[in-house]
């Protein structure tokens, strides 16, 4: 690399890490005073320091990197185009896309660093710091789950009429087994509650049918029974927090079991695993755009390119919650086509809504870069 490689390449990771310091420095001063009162619920400072915003740093400094990083390429790309630094590096008769390369290559190592912060390391820290949220800000409470449908095992199926998680019991209860397309047994019952002492399912006012190859039916009926069931509590209400504690290897397992069952969550788990790779690449997009902006002198001069990341930081945030939203509750609308060719090459509709603002704003960014002095 040459001198001038070494010096855009210095000043792009530079400007990146302090931006950084000081965007999470705020954020932890907001978030201190905002939580003040929930520290005072038994929390000592080692839990607080180390447990919490150690991973806090971790968690939404990994998060929020290619967007700190657009910030941080609008500042100080103004900073050399305000002192015209830009226009000697062109008129000496260096390219635009060669004057690109060490941002690609700062580009290239932080994304790097967040995949493998995304995909191995983050989710370990975030056990923690969710410990840590669970015991003193938000409690373990979970929500209760409505009309619950699992393929537990192939052909086993279980329903609840509704779940709750916290206490680990339901209503409603039935359990059926196939054993090809013919039922085998089924096994009702009003009110089921895990044991966790024993790991035994407690069952109220249960019946059991049972049907033997020649049809003859068995029925007992009884007011109470404890039984070992083929499915544990995690399997039929999961923890959407807990997702965000498994390495991808276990996220893909974990998902693998779940399109067996059924779990209408299934599209917020796929969408979670596309997150820690979409997130990383947009790094590439956002200096693209950033250079593409910064490099153009305008009347308002650093300010004004600072404006304008900050806005479309705020529109890249805005379309991925839409996308999101509209994905996991099924309003994301797939031209029919386009829908088949995903799925044969192995994407869901939902995986895809995760790239779609890195796609829209690609294509904003490589309009800019074709208005960009060269």
């Amino acid at each position: 690399m040459q001198k001038l490689d070494w010096y855009i390449l210095r000043k792009f990771m530079g400007s990146f890490f302090l931006t950084m310091i000081l965007i999470l420095a705020i954020a932890i001063v907001f978030d201190i005073s905002e939580k003040i009162d929930d520290f005072q619920n038994g929390a000592t400072m080692n839990e607080i320091v180390f447990d919490y915003y150690i991973n806090f740093i971790a968690f939404y400094g990994n998060l929020f990197s290619a967007l700190i990083l657009f910030i941080s390429t609008i500042w100080f790309t103004s900073r050399i185009t305000s002192n015209s630094e830009v226009v000697a590096v062109l008129t000496s008769g260096t390219s635009f896309n060669r004057f690109l390369r060490p941002y690609f290559v700062g580009a290239t190592i932080i994304c790097l660093l967040s995949l493998t912060l995304n995909h191995l390391l983050v989710p370990h820290t975030n056990i923690k710091r969710i410990a840590f949220e669970e015991k003193y800000i938000t409690g373990a409470s979970r929500p209760i789950n409505q009309k619950v449908h699992r393929q537990v095992l192939p052909g086993h199926y279980v329903y609840f009429e509704t779940y709750s998680g916290l206490r680990q019991s339901g209503y409603q209860f039935t359990y059926e087994v196939f054993d090809s397309h013919r039922l085998a047994s089924k096994l009702s019952a009003d009110f089921v509650r895990l044991d966790t002492a024993t790991g035994k399912w407690r069952l109220d006012n249960f019946r059991l049918r049972t049907l033997d190859s020649l049809n003859n039916e068995v029925i007992l009926t009884g007011r109470r029974m404890d039984t070992t069931l083929a499915f544990t509590s995690e399997q039929i209400a999961p923890k959407l927090s807990s997702i965000a504690t498994m390495n991808s290897n276990e996220l893909s397992h974990f998902i693998e079991q779940e399109e067996i069952t059924g779990n209408e969550n299934i599209a917020s788990y796929q969408m979670e695993m596309q997150r820690r790779t979409s997130y990383p690449a947009s790094s590439y997009v956002f200096v693209l755009l950033a250079v593409s902006l910064a490099t153009q002198k305008k009347r308002g001069g650093l300010g004004i390119n600072i404006a304008i990341g900050l806005i479309l930081c705020a529109v890249y945030v805005f379309a991925m919650q839409i996308s999101q939203t509209f994905a996991a509750t099924g309003l994301l609308s797939i031209d029919k086509g386009l829908g088949r060719a995903l799925l044969w090459v192995g994407i869901q509709p939902a995986e895809f809504a995760i790239w779609i603002p890195n796609l829209l704003f690609a294509g904003v960014a490589i309009w800019r870069f074709s208005k960009a002095p060269k």
